[in-house]
């Protein structure tokens, strides 16, 4: 319940943020693989700045 209220560390942000360009690229790679590449790369980006948070 108190963690309710609790932000997001950058971390967290930017695990959530990488989950959903990896999904929003695999539901692209069916259909607009220009696209999907495009949020592939988007993704790598965010994990980049993830290792460098560790």
């Amino acid at each position: 319940m108190f963690g309710l209220f609790k932000k997001k560390s950058e971390k967290e942000k930017l695990q959530a943020q990488y989950a959903k360009l990896s999904k929003e690229a695999h539901s692209l790679s069916t259909t607009n693989r220009k696209m999907s590449d495009q949020k592939t790369f988007e993704a790598d980006e965010v994990m980049k700045q993830l290792e460098k948070l560790n």
